[in-house]
């Protein structure tokens, strides 16, 4: 932009629906479909993020022009940042699961109490909020619930990210970069859907961080929350010779 400024930012507004968002072995235990569930299946999609906001910042801080001893002491530093701003993923509430033709194990979902409030907010709750188990009902076994798929939200997440770094030039060809990385610098707490488990006595309480929530690697998640938004704050140390 000016003066080392670099600045990129983009806003993303989506609505995705469909009426099953994957196949994958990971989820074998699915809500029953086919025939005339896919209706009742019809519903957002389970990664429809509504609202996204990102943006990254990298600024080379000014030092030409000065002293010599200060030209030496902050000469070749640069200051990046990321900030991730993003709006609750659905959550799909689950009853018992039991096993249909073939085998197949199926997860209804649960019926809907009428005149409860399906959301309780409060200080007291991890996040803010919880599901309130008093709204549903296990449906008779072997039937689908009245309650739709991906209705109820979990939580938005915020980081920001930091990063320092300084060139060193040691000779023509050889340079060295050191770099200071702080991951979610506020220690922002983001926070992982909700149980969805209607049979769990932690049923419509976050157990874990978003990072944690996001798996661990392997058929069942994706990258270790070593590497996932969403974590407490982390700080990492690089070096790197350049030649």
């Amino acid at each position: 932009m000016s003066r080392g400024l670099q600045a990129l930012a983009s806003y993303t507004f989506s609505h995705s629906i469909d009426n099953a968002s994957t196949d994958a072995f990971a989820t074998y235990v699915n809500t029953p479909g086919g025939g005339s569930y896919q209706k009742i299946d019809r519903g957002d999609s389970d990664f429809d993020i509504r609202q996204a906001f990102t943006a990254g910042v990298t600024y080379d801080l000014p030092a030409s022009g000065a002293q010599k001893f200060v030209r030496a002491a902050f000469g070749g530093w640069s200051l990046d940042s990321f900030i991730l701003a993003q709006s609750a993923p659905p959550d799909d509430l689950m009853g018992a699961f039991y096993f249909g033709p073939g085998g197949t194990a199926l997860n209804p979902r649960p019926n809907v109490n009428p005149g409860v409030t399906l959301v309780l907010y409060g200080s007291q709750y991890p996040g803010g909020k919880i599901f309130n188990s008093a709204a549903f009902s296990e449906p008779t076994p072997g039937t689908q619930g009245n309650f739709g798929r991906n209705v109820l939200r979990g939580f938005d997440a915020v980081q920001v990210d930091v990063a320092f770094q300084r060139q060193f030039h040691l000779t023509e060809k050889m340079g060295l970069r050191f770099r200071a990385e702080f991951f979610n610098l506020f220690n922002h707490p983001n926070f992982g859907n909700p149980n969805n488990d209607l049979t769990s006595p932690l049923f419509g309480h976050s157990t874990q961080t978003l990072a944690s929530s996001l798996g661990s690697g392997g058929a069942f998640g994706g990258f270790n929350p070593l590497y996932q938004i969403g974590g407490p704050r982390s700080i990492q140390l690089a070096l790197k010779l350049q030649f």
